[in-house]
C-alpha cells in the first residue's frame, strides 16, 4: 500500500529573521561565529577575540541572558553591546507536567511555527528529547509527529535553544563569580555554589523531525552543546536518532561523532516498507551495513535500535529470531530497546501484549544482546516516544496568545 507523502528531504532553509530593533541573537553561535560578528561590529581584531570568549563562557556556561550581569566586562562596553546583540530563548507557550514527573514544552519560534521537546528525569540520569525540525516529512505511520507536514528545519539557535531553556527550568547554572574555582566554596549562603549533580545528563535527538535531514544545523548545535568552554557535554552522553538516512550516516559519525541510535522497528522489507517508508529508499541491509561502518562503534559505544512493538505487525517470535540473525550477519554491536507502542487517536495499530514483549525480549538477551523493554513515560500530556505532536493545534491561535501571555505576567509576578 502506498503510503503519501516525500520520504526524501525537504530543504526548507530558516534563514535567521531579523529582529525590528536590528539586533542580533547570539544564541547558537559557535565563539568562532561570535567573534566574526563583533568584527563586523568594527571591534579591534585583539578586542573582538577576547569579547567573543567572554561572552561565550556567560552564555554557554553562566546561562546569562542579560550583558550586565557579565562583570568581567567593562561597564562602557555593556551598554554597546545591549545595543546590539541579545541572547534569546524559546517561547514557551505550554508546559505540561506528567504525573510521571516527565516534562514536555511547546515553544513557539519567532515566525510563528510551533514545536515541542521533552525533559525524562530517572534516578540516575535526566534525558532531554530534542526536535531537529518543525513537522517530519517521513510519514513513519506509528508516530504522531509522522502525521504532521514539514514546515522547515530548525535552526542551530533554536535546537542549542531548547537545551538551555532546559537548563533555566532545572535551575542548572552555576551561581557566583566566575574567577573563583566551585570547589573553593560549599557555602551557597555565600554566593558560591557548585555546579556538579546536574539533573539534565543526556540528550537524544529523538524529537520532532529526522536530524540527518538537517544535518549541517544539527552538527553546528551539538558542536556548541559540547564546547568545553561552555555547556560541555560530552558526546558519549548525546544520542543521534536516524530513521535511516544512509549517505549521511558516516559523515555523522565523522563530524559529529556521538551515539547512534537507528529507528529499525521491523526485520522484513514487507513490513518496514509499511510503517517506515524511508526503507523504500535505504533497505534493511544497506541501513545495517551502514551501522557496521559507522565511525566509533564498539561493544564499548553499541548502536541502540528501536522497535516499537506493534500487535500482530512485527512482534512474532520469527520476527526476534531474524532480528537476532540480522545483528549477528552484520556483526554490530548492538542494544535493542523495545518500545511499547503508545497510542495516539486515530492510529491504526495497537501495542503487542505485555507477555508478547517479555517473550520477544528473552528471545534477544537468550542470544547474548540486550533487549530492554521500555518504561513508557509522559503518557498523559501525549509526551511519550512517537507522540510528539501537540494537542495545541486543537486551540485557536488566540486563545494559545492568551496562555502565553498569562504564562508570562505570572513569572513577572513571581520576580
Amino acid at each position: 500500500m502506498q503510503i503519501p507523502g516525500q520520504i526524501d528531504p525537504v530543504p526548507i532553509p530558516r534563514d535567521i529573521t531579523p529582529r525590528d530593533d536590528g539586533r542580533i541573537d547570539l544564541l547558537g553561535l559557535s565563539q568562532i561565529q561570535i567573534r566574526d560578528i563583533l568584527l563586523e561590529a568594527e571591534l579591534p581584531e585583539k578586542q573582538a577575540k577576547l569579547r567573543s570568549k567572554q561572552l561565550f563562557h556567560w552564555i554557554y556556561h553562566r546561562g546569562a541572558v542579560d550583558f550586565s550581569v557579565m562583570t568581567d566586562i567593562s561597564k562602557t562596553m555593556r551598554p554597546w553591546m545591549e545595543e546590539r546583540f541579545i541572547i534569546g530563548r524559546p517561547e514557551v507557550i505550554e508546559e505540561p507536567i506528567s504525573e510521571d514527573g516527565t516534562r514536555k514544552w511547546l515553544l513557539r519560534s519567532d515566525d510563528g511555527q510551533d514545536y515541542e521537546m521533552v525533559f525524562i528525569p530517572d534516578a540516575d540520569r535526566g534525558t532531554l528529547c530534542v526536535s531537529s525540525q518543525v513537522g517530519c516529512t517521513l510519514n513513519c505511520r506509528f508516530c504522531h509527529t509522522g502525521t504532521m507536514r514539514l514546515v522547515r528545519n530548525l535552526t542551530p539557535g533554536e535546537i542549542v535553544g531548547q537545551v538551555m531553556l532546559a537548563r533555566d527550568a532545572l535551575g542548572e547554572w552555576p551561581k557566583g563569580n566566575m574567577h573563583i574555582e566551585n570547589d573553593q566554596y560549599e557555602d551557597e549562603d555565600s554566593g558560591y555554589q557548585r555546579s556538579d549533580g546536574r539533573m539534565l545528563t543526556n540528550i537524544v535527538m529523538m524529537g520532532m523531525g529526522e536530524p540527518l535531514y538537517n544535518f549541517d544545523n544539527v552538527r553546528d548545535a551539538l558542536s556548541v552543546v559540547m564546547d568545553s568552554a561552555g555547556l560541555a557535554l560530552s558526546k558519549r552522553r548525546i544520542t543521534l536518532s536516524t530513521s535511516g538516512v544512509v549517505p549521511k550516516m558516516a559523515q555523522a559519525g565523522a563530524e559529529i561523532g556521538v551515539n547512534l541510535a537507528v529507528s529499525l522497528h521491523a526485520t522484513s522489507k514487507e513490513v518496514r516498507d509499511e510503517i517506515v517508508p524511508l526503507n523504500r529508499k535505504y533497505g534493511i541491509e544497506e541501513l545495517l551495513q551502514a551501522c557496521a561502518d559507522y565511525p566509533g562503534a564498539n561493544n564499548a559505544r553499541r548502536i541502540t535500535f528501536e522497535y516499537v512493538m506493534l500487535k500482530g505487525k512485527n512482534d512474532s517470535n520469527e520476527d526476534a529470531r531474524e532480528l537476532v540473525r540480522l545483528l549477528k550477519h552484520y556483526n554490530l554491536p548492538a542494544k535493542v530497546n523495545l518500545i511499547p507502542f503508545n497510542p495516539w487517536p486515530g492510529s491504526q495499530y495497537e501495542c503487542s501484549e505485555p507477555q508478547r514483549i517479555r517473550a520477544f525480549s528473552n528471545i534477544i538477551f537468550e542470544a547474548g544482546i540486550s533487549a530492554p523493554i521500555r518504561t513508557p513515560r509522559g503518557r498523559d500530556i501525549m509526551a511519550a516516544c512517537g507522540q510528539l505532536k501537540s494537542a495545541s493545534e486543537k486551540k485557536s491561535r488566540a486563545e494559545l496568545d492568551r496562555l502565553a501571555e498569562e504564562k508570562q505576567v505570572a513569572l513577572e509576578a513571581e520576580t
